[in-house]
This record gives structure tokens, C-alpha cells and sequence, in this order.
């Protein structure tokens, strides 16, 4: 009788024996008549406290600067560049479910990332030539101010540069979320990831009201302007790829020796006869599962309407761009001070007690925005305000998402998992985004109350699926 042997501990099954090679459960006949489990040893560190520090470091001054670039080349100063341009809604709304739907190929992503052997120079490729991408737009821009090309063709340019940018940059999502699930240690991550994104919201705080002030003041004209600050957007979005090459790098091939003791445990403990379904198949992780489920409906009823809010305050409420740059700051402030105390919380308490409060909460924004208009009360108090909730509610949803996200994902399969969230979240906020945009095209006047409403109810909806997801991957 030979037990087997997982890093430093023995497990025989009383079924069947199953052998661990690596990351690969090879079923033999031989039966065992008892399970036997020792206690495993004491797990080697990959990486010196040095190099962690030095990696996060570097990630936060990363985010810092890819901040600043997905500002300029996406969110209200793209949208403005549209709306000057007379982009209708579905050209919109086509802006915002371009970068979702192209998330149904983040899952190929995830595989080529594992063929490699560097995480650092998967991404470095993968990002570099989706940045570049956008010098295209820019001579676009240059045709347009020579009137060699006209407004509707211009549109059509910036909505192909926004495709091909994203189609490739969401080859290396999966690969960079990842790395950092590996860099950063599992008992840090909601303070880190809260500080992370707090500095990062700090980021477009000062950035966004200085950017669309220098479009709106530009003296040739807006368009010319969000040339110009294209231009710094492409420079600092190669600065934050320099700063990815002080992270300690990942080779996948190694992460993929690493499985966890206690998945490994579980996997042989409750095996048993053949089924058409492998066993390491992702359908057989039903917490995975429901965590997709929940994700899946969130983003549908999510993206239905809040793509639209910033061309409900520039086209329905015609408010100036300086405006709404200010809001988006006071959002970016309220999503500053609130996610460190999220960070902490979660830690405590748990994701999921965080994510079904502040969703219901979150339930109801839409409809808040139905009592807005151009006025001097709702300019300087209502809107203001709402913006304050958005960015606090806002946090607590994203940091807490990602951290149940990293919990129910096993550790030796992490960028395949990450990979299948984002293509199933793409592909349902895709859907809601046009679904959105066609509404309020052609409902007129209607359009905006039916979808806001709309999500409102789809919003609470959602969170009943959450009421099932556990948040780590653990065996009792």
C-alpha cells in the first residue's frame, strides 16, 4: 500500500488511489481501505519581504499613471469628445459596451498568459501595442482639424481605435490581476488593494477637472484640446509600464506546481465514480459558480444605466464639461476617503455582509437621478451630493468584488478564472449598455426615466444570488 504524498503530508482514499503529478490526478483501480491525513509542512516563502514591498510599490505608482492615461482615453473626457462630435446615444453607448463585450476574450488571454514564462513581458507586449493604438486617433484628430475627414467619420475612427485598444489589452487582464493575487499577501489584500485604489481615485481627483479644464479652455477648440491631452495620456500610459518592471516578476509555470494542500485534499477526498464532468472542471466548482451568477446579473443591471449618466447631465441637463469634471472629482474624493475604511471592514467582517448593503443601497441611485435638472439647487447641492454617494458606495462595491473574486478562485488556475469572469461580466454589461443606448434613442423623452427605473429593479434582483456565495475555498 502506497499513501500518497502531498508536501510533507500523506492522504491514502478509501476508494480509489489517486496519484498527484504536479498539477495532474491520475485515477488508478488499486483500492485503500482508510484516509489518513498528516499535517502539512510549513509552506515555503517565494518572495523576500523586500521584493514585495518594492513590487507593491511599484504597482501603486503603476496605477498612478495608467490612471491619468484611462482617464484621457476613456470615462467623461472620451464621452465629451463624442458628444462634441454629435455622436447619437447608440454611438454612446457603443463607447461604453465596446471595452465589456471585448472581454469575451480575456479567457484566451488567460491561456496564452500560461504558455508563457514571465508575466512581466506578457504584459509589457500585450499593453504596450494596446497604447499605441492610440497615435492612430491622434492622427485622426489631425485629419479632422485639416478637414480632410468629417465629425461622423471621426466618430467611426475613435470607436475602431477604442475596439482594437481594447482587444488586445484584454488579452493581459486576467495574466496582470493574477500577478498581483501572487504578489500580495492574502492577509493584506483588502487594506492593500483599499490603499491602492484610494491613491488611485486621489489620482483622479486632481487629474480629471485639470484635463477637462484644459480641453473646455483650449484656444483652437475642444476637439483640438483632447488632441493635445491625448498626447500626454499615450506618454503616461508608458510610464506606468516602466514602473511594471521594478515588480518582482511570476513565472506561470512555477505557479502552476503551487496547488493548495487543502484543494488538493478536497479534490481526492470527495472523488468518486466517472462522470462526464472532470473533476477539475470550473463546473464543478459550485462556489465559483454562484459568485458568477451574481456577477453576471450585477453587471447587467449596473451597466444599464450608469454608462449614461454623463450624457444625462451633458445632453439632457446640458451642463458644461467643467462641470461635470467637478463631480467627477467629488465622486473620485468620496471613493478616496471611503475605501481605506472599506479595505479594513472587509478584512473584518467579510466582503459579502459589505457588497449586500452597499448594493442595496446602490439600488436606488438611478432613480435619484430622475429629480436632477438645470438648476442652481440641483448644479450645487443634489448633484454634488449624488456624486459624493456614487463614489462611496462605488468603492465599497469594487473593492469588495474583487476580494471575493480572489477568494473563490483557486490559486493553481487563478488567470483562467479571472479570465472567465471578465468575458461573462463583458458580455452582460455589453448587452444592458446597447440595450440601453437603443432605449433611449428611441424613446426620446422616455428613454432615460424607462432604463433608470430598469436598473433600479434589476439592481435588487442581483444581490439574491449573492445571499449564496461563499467567500473562501475552504474544507471543512
Amino acid at each position: 500500500m502506497n499513501p500518497l504524498e502531498i508536501e510533507g503530508g500523506l492522504i491514502t482514499v478509501q476508494t480509489n488511489l489517486i496519484e498527484l503529478n504536479n498539477d495532474l490526478l491520475v485515477q488508478t483501480t488499486e483500492a485503500i481501505p482508510q484516509i489518513i491525513i498528516t499535517s502539512p509542512s510549513k509552506p515555503k516563502k517565494t518572495f523576500t519581504k523586500d521584493e514585495i514591498r518594492t513590487s507593491l510599490k511599484a504597482s501603486t505608482w503603476d496605477g498612478i499613471f495608467a490612471t491619468i492615461f484611462s482617464n484621457i482615453t476613456g470615462g467623461v473626457l472620451l464621452n465629451n469628445f463624442l458628444v462634441e462630435l454629435n455622436a447619437n446615444p447608440t454611438e454612446i453607448g457603443m463607447l461604453s459596451s465596446i471595452p465589456m463585450l471585448i472581454n469575451l476574450l480575456q479567457p484566451l488571454g488567460a491561456y496564452l498568459s500560461e504558455l508563457t514564462n514571465s508575466r512581466h513581458y506578457f504584459n509589457l507586449w500585450v499593453y504596450g501595442l494596446s497604447r499605441i493604438i492610440w497615435l492612430i486617433l491622434l492622427l485622426g484628430i489631425g485629419l479632422a482639424n485639416w478637414h480632410y475627414i468629417e465629425s461622423h467619420q471621426l466618430i467611426i475612427w475613435t470607436l475602431g481605435v477604442v475596439l482594437l485598444s481594447h482587444l488586445i489589452g484584454s488579452l493581459g487582464s486576467a495574466s496582470w490581476l493574477s500577478w498581483l493575487a501572487i504578489l500580495v499577501p492574502k492577509r493584506l489584500r483588502g487594506r492593500y488593494f483599499g490603499f491602492r485604489n484610494s491613491v488611485i481615485s486621489l489620482t483622479n481627483l486632481i487629474s480629471v477637472p485639470l484635463l477637462g479644464w484644459a480641453i473646455a479652455t483650449w484656444p483652437s477648440g475642444s476637439i483640438q484640446g483632447y488632441g493635445i491631452m491625448l498626447v500626454l495620456g499615450i506618454v503616461t500610459g508608458f510610464i506606468s509600464l516602466g514602473f511594471q518592471c521594478l515588480m518582482t516578476d511570476v513565472n506561470p509555470q512555477q505557479q502552476k506546481l503551487k496547488l493548495d494542500v487543502d484543494e488538493s485534499v478536497e479534490a481526492i477526498a470527495t472523488e468518486q465514480q466517472q462522470s462526464i464532468i472532470p473533476q477539475n472542471s470550473i463546473l464543478r466548482d459550485y462556489k465559483f459558480l454562484k459568485f458568477l451568477i451574481y456577477f453576471c446579473f450585477w453587471m447587467f443591471a449596473v451597466n444599464l444605466s450608469a454608462p449614461f449618466f454623463a450624457l444625462y447631465m451633458l445632453g439632457w441637463l446640458n451642463l458644461d464639461v467643467r462641470y461635470v469634471t467637478i463631480y467627477s472629482s467629488l465622486h473620485a474624493g468620496a471613493y478616496l476617503i471611503s475605501l481605506i475604511a472599506w479595505g479594513k471592514l472587509s478584512d473584518r467582517i467579510g466582503n459579502r455582509p459589505i457588497l449586500m448593503g452597499i448594493g442595496f443601497i446602490s439600488a436606488f441611485v438611478p432613480l435619484l437621478w430622475l429629480v436632477m435638472g438645470n438648476n442652481a439647487i440641483s448644479i450645487w447641492l443634489f448633484l454634488p451630493l449624488l456624486h459624493l454617494l456614487l463614489g462611496g458606495t462605488t468603492s465599497a462595491l469594487d473593492l469588495c468584488t474583487t476580494n471575493l473574486q480572489l477568494g473563490v478562485a483557486p490559486i493553481a488556475r487563478q488567470s483562467h478564472y479571472f479570465g472567465i469572469v471578465a468575458a461573462v461580466g463583458g458580455v452582460s454589461g455589453a448587452l444592458s449598455t446597447t440595450a440601453g443606448g437603443l432605449l433611449v434613442e428611441f424613446l426620446k423623452n422616455g428613454g432615460f426615466p424607462v432604463i433608470f427605473g430598469l436598473s433600479c429593479a434589476l439592481r435588487l434582483a442581483a444581490l439574491v444570488p449573492l445571499l449564496f456565495v461563499r467567500e473562501q475555498n475552504t474544507l471543512k
